[in-house]
Formats: C-alpha cells, sequence, structure tokens
C-alpha cells in the first residue's frame, strides 16, 4: 500500500470487548481487535509516522500503543478526542444504538436522547487535531487514533461533505483510516478519502 500525498491519518479502533456494565469509554480492545492492531502496524502506509496522538478512551490508546511500540515513538493522549459523548444513554443493544447513530447523524444541530450533537463533536475534533497540527514541523506525518463517529465527521469537514451518515466507516468492527493534508482543513476539498482496513 502507497500512501497518497498527505500528512494526516485518521485510524479508527478495531473490535473491542463490550461489556454493558462497563462504561463505554473504558471498553478494551478485544482478542479480535488486538490481533488486527497488531497487524495493521505492519502496514507500510504507517512506517512514515513520526508522531502519534490518541483520545484518552482504553480503546484508543491500546490501539496507538501498539504502532507506537512497532514504530518506536510515543503517544500523546488527548482526552478531548474521545468519541461523541454518549454518557446520556451509555450502552445500548446494537439495534437500538443503529437507530440513534442514525438519528445523530441525521440531524446534526439536534441532540439526540441527550448525545452530544455531531455539529458540536465535529468542532471539537476539528479544533484537538488543529491544536496537534500547529505544534508539529509541517513535513512530519502525523496519525491520529481514534474513533468511527469523529473520525467520519472529521472526514465529512475535510473532504467539504454535508455531515451524513454515508460517509461513515464500512461495517466490520473498526480498524479503518484515511488520509488528508493539513491544507484540506481550510480548504475542505480533500480527495480519495475512502476508508481502508488495516486488513489491507
Amino acid at each position: 500500500m502507497i500512501r497518497p500525498d498527505g500528512d494526516c491519518i485518521y485510524l479508527t479502533h478495531p473490535q473491542v470487548e463490550i461489556d454493558p456494565a462497563v462504561p463505554v469509554p473504558d471498553w478494551g480492545l478485544s482478542e479480535a481487535g488486538f490481533r488486527r492492531a497488531r497487524a495493521g502496524a505492519l502496514l507500510p502506509v504507517f512506517s512514515g509516522v513520526r508522531y502519534i496522538v490518541s483520545s484518552a478512551e482504553r480503546k484508543a490508546r491500546q490501539t496507538a500503543e501498539i504502532l507506537a511500540g512497532h514504530l518506536g515513538l510515543r503517544v500523546v493522549v488527548d482526552e478531548l478526542m474521545h468519541e461523541n459523548d454518549r454518557s446520556a444513554t451509555g450502552f445500548l443493544p446494537p439495534p437500538e444504538f443503529e437507530a440513534v447513530a442514525d438519528r445523530f447523524f441525521a440531524a446534526p444541530d439536534e441532540s439526540v436522547r441527550g448525545w452530544e450533537t455531531a455539529r458540536a463533536a465535529q468542532t471539537r475534533i476539528l479544533g484537538r487535531v488543529r491544536a496537534h497540527l500547529a505544534g508539529i514541523p509541517a513535513n512530519e506525518t502525523v496519525l491520529f487514533v481514534g474513533h468511527g463517529g469523529v473520525g467520519t465527521l472529521l472526514k465529512c469537514h475535510v473532504g467539504g461533505f454535508a455531515i451524513d451518515r454515508r460517509h461513515d466507516q464500512p461495517p466490520g468492527g473498526g480498524g479503518c483510516f484515511f488520509m488528508f493534508s493539513r491544507a484540506a482543513l481550510d480548504e475542505r476539498s480533500a480527495k480519495g478519502l475512502d476508508w481502508l482496513s488495516v486488513d489491507d
């Protein structure tokens, strides 16, 4: 796999161990998630990464630490790069979660069942990406490790798309990434934003 002309990569964590009794931010990777993260760390696309920034959620940190260990880098953990805030509902069974997530993307300025709005989550993740890039040399490749929801919202921004779930990562448990240039944060016209999988 050859990385196109871009200096940022956004990677979502792969499969997690779901436990309704544990707060979602504290879920860790499942056996399959660990396996896919370790395999993904070997992809040539990540070989040029020099900085890794991760959400503070356990599953994202675990993913970032695997790649950092392979690349000999440290992980910068950012408490504000979390997934869209869903604490108002906590764990929802998959069919119910998918229905609420559909509404989250379809009505980006509305709080669905108390969730953080999609617009607010997009503003937050965009702000954190900008803040980290401001302190990193412009010629260095940066890997952001996080989540499918806010990753999709970031992708919508850099591509100049309206917020829409059709830009979400494909089903299959996460472990997907896309690449974009720093300039796309302002130009909002990035191309080649297809989600790629760590299994590729």
